[in-house]
């Protein structure tokens, strides 16, 4: 049954920040741990609506706006995918999490990497969806559109006007703008050794249309301890694997946010471990 309990939200002092979270659901007591679910670039808690609903229907769920997104106010302190990961892995302790599932969208995936590899002890299990492990994953188009991104351009947008909401400085706007762009241009930048270290069970997904290149993916998925030779070979999985890959036909960066019906129950089976199942075909 869907857990009726009111979220919980508010700002935590987090290294610096004075972060805006939200909890879907008790953390005491449930049967599943609890999901981070990290936003993308850019955006806050709200996007991600649909994905906390579907997802709050069978286990908690924690999301949290990043620095300078949302309802997070920036500071003057610098941008990294390290620094971000920190920031979820001790929003994680001053909520008494021991340990969580981590997922992350774009921006919010490499941060959830970040995660696994800083605080692996916080981490059960791993999700990442249209991000990459490197700048070098993302089509070079990508980067270029980032790269003329300005406060000129984004003015109207909603996410100016909740960077404004708070802070509704001009001039912090733009700086805010070019962090972020420090930020998707050139700061990722994980090695193969370092992605081989992660041990939880990963999931990778992407569409097929998206702004990682298909190649990367894979690469990721293999990296993160995907293929099974046995399964390939016998034609069946004998056991939960520890590393999937979905690639969603026709499917956009910015379409597959909107994909949660879609994606929340493989993300589910995943997250519960459930067995993989083989027809009885001969």
């Amino acid at each position: 049954m869907p857990d009726s309990t009111p979220p919980r939200s508010g700002h935590l002092p987090i290294n610096g920040l004075s972060l805006y979270f939200e909890v879907h659901g008790k953390l005491d007591g449930s049967p599943r741990p609890p999901l981070l679910l990290i936003p993308g670039a850019f955006m806050s808690t709200r996007p991600m609506s649909s994905w906390v609903t579907t997802f709050a229907e069978q286990r908690p769920v924690i999301i949290f706006d990043q620095q300078g997104h949302g309802r997070t106010p920036d500071t003057d302190r610098p941008m990294s995918y390290e620094q971000f990961g920190d920031d979820a892995a001790e929003l994680l302790r001053a909520l008494n999490v021991e340990r969580a599932d981590v997922m992350g969208y774009s921006q919010g995936g490499g941060v959830a990497l970040q995660v696994a590899l800083r605080h692996p002890d916080l981490v059960g299990k791993l999700v990442t969806l249209s991000a990459t492990y490197r700048q070098n994953g993302w089509y070079p188009s990508v980067l270029e559109g980032i790269g003329h991104l300005d406060a000129e351009v984004l003015a109207g947008s909603s996410i100016e006007k909740v960077f404004t909401e708070h802070t509704p400085d001009p001039a912090a706007f733009s700086a805010y703008i070019d962090k972020m762009k420090v930020l998707n241009v050139e700061d990722q930048q994980i090695t193969d050794e370092q992605m081989r270290s992660i041990t939880v069970n990963a999931m990778v997904i992407v569409g097929d249309a998206d702004g990682v290149e298909p190649e990367h993916a894979v690469a990721m998925f293999r990296l993160l301890g995907g293929g099974d030779e046995e399964a390939a070979a016998t034609g069946t999985l004998q056991n939960v694997p520890r590393a999937r890959l979905v690639i969603l036909p026709a499917m956009s960066h910015l379409g597959i946010s909107g994909e949660a019906d879609v994606l929340v129950p493989m993300v589910t089976a995943f997250l519960d471990d459930v067995p993989p199942v083989t027809p009885d075909l001969f």
